[in-house]
C-alpha cells in the first residue's frame, strides 16, 4: 500500500521552488500530502488534540511519539502530561496510543505549571528528553530534562531546571555538531517582551547548559505564540536548515537557510509548509524525510514524505 493511499482526513500538500545562498539555480523541495498517523481522542468521551510533538526511535526499531495533549478546545495553561504512542513504522496510518507520561509535578522541587513541547535524544545508552514545564512568571520559564533507559519509564535529573529565559521559553530542539551540543527554544528578545527570537545554548554533557545567543531575530514583537515557535534544525550538505512555526496563518511553518548554526536571517527564507509544530524525521530504513504537522483543533497527527530536491 502506497503512502498516499492511506490518506485519512484532513489532507493537504504543498510544493515550492526555493534559492539557496550559493546556488547557481532553484531546486525544488516538494511536501507531499499530510495523512493521519495517530488520533489522540481514541477511548476519550470527547476530542482531543495533539500539539508540539516529537519522534525517537528504539533500538528494536519500535518507532515512539510524546507530545502536548489534552482536551478540545485548546487549554495550554491546563496541559498536564505528555501523550505517548509506538509503531512499527514512522509512516503507519494506526499508531498505538498509551498510556500518559510524565505527569506535572507542581509541588517542591520541581514547580512545575505543565509539561510542553518534548524532545528525546539518545546518547550512552540513555534517553534525554528535554521539555518546557513552565511557570508562574512567565519571564522565567523553565526547560526541564527527565532520562529514560526503555522510553517507557521517566525520571526528572536533578540538575532541572537547565535553562531560565522568558517570555515563555519552551519548545527545546537539540543537535550534536562539531562535539557539542546545542539546544534551541524560542523566547524573546527580553525576557518580559519584544521581539520573538530563537535562542541557543550549549553544552557538553546535555545537562550542564550555557553560553546564550540569539540565533535568529524575527521583525515581529509580542509575548504568548508568536512567529518563531517550535524550532527544528536539520544539517544537510554543509548548511543549516531552521524550521519555524509562525503562527500566520495558524497551519504555516518558515524555513530558513543558513551556513552558521548560531545565525540565521529571516531575508534567507527559503520556503513555507502548511503545518503548525512541525517535526522533522527521517526513516533510516528507506531513507525516507517526513514533516510532521499537529495542533488544537486539527483532529490528530498527521505526516507527510519530504523530498529536499538538493
Amino acid at each position: 500500500m502506497t503512502f498516499r493511499q492511506l490518506l485519512t482526513l484532513g489532507t493537504v500538500s504543498a510544493t515550492w521552488f526555493v534559492m539557496s545562498a550559493h546556488a547557481q539555480a532553484p531546486y525544488k523541495i516538494t511536501a507531499g500530502e499530510f495523512a493521519k498517523i495517530y488520533d489522540p481522542s481514541v477511548g476519550e468521551v470527547k476530542p482531543w488534540y495533539i500539539n508540539d510533538h516529537c519522534f525517537v526511535r528504539a533500538d528494536d526499531g519500535t518507532w515512539h511519539m510524546f507530545g502536548i495533549t489534552h482536551a478540545e478546545p485548546a487549554a495550554p495553561l491546563d496541559e498536564k502530561f505528555l501523550a505517548h504512542a509506538t509503531s512499527p513504522s514512522l509512516s503507519a496510518p494506526d499508531w498505538q496510543k498509551h498510556d500518559p507520561v510524565l505527569f506535572y509535578q507542581p509541588g517542591e522541587p520541581w514547580r512545575e505549571a505543565h509539561v510542553w513541547a518534548p524532545y528525546i535524544v539518545k546518547h550512552d545508552g540513555v534517553y534525554y528528553m528535554f521539555y518546557c514545564a513552565g511557570d508562574k512568571d512567565h519571564t522565567r520559564y523553565k526547560i526541564h530534562l527527565a532520562t529514560s533507559r526503555d522510553l517507557w519509564h521517566w525520571e526528572r535529573h536533578p540538575a532541572n531546571p537547565l535553562v531560565v529565559d522568558g517570555f515563555d521559553a519552551r519548545d527545546p530542539m537539540v543537535i550534536r555538531h562539531h562535539g557539542e551540543w546545542i539546544m534551541y527554544y524560542t523566547a524573546n528578545s527580553e525576557p518580559a517582551g519584544g521581539q520573538h527570537v530563537v535562542a541557543a545554548v550549549t553544552s557538553s554533557d546535555l545537562v550542564k547548559w550555557g553560553h546564550k545567543r540569539v540565533v535568529f531575530t524575527h521583525p515581529a514583537r509580542g509575548t504568548f505564540g508568536g512567529p518563531t515557535e517550535s524550532p527544528f534544525v536539520v544539517e544537510r550538505h554543509g548548511k543549516f536548515y531552521l524550521f519555524v512555526c509562525t503562527n500566520n496563518p495558524y497551519n504555516d511553518t518558515a524555513v530558513y537557510v543558513s551556513e552558521d548554526p548560531f545565525a540565521w536571517e529571516p531575508k534567507n527564507q527559503v520556503g513555507k509548509f502548511p503545518a503548525h509544530a512541525a517535526e522533522i524525521a527521517q526513516d533510516p530504513l528507506t531513507m525516507q524525510w517526513f514533516i510532521s504537522r499537529a495542533g488544537w483543533g486539527q483532529g490528530g497527527l498527521y505526516l507527510a514524505p519530504l523530498t529536499w530536491g538538493d
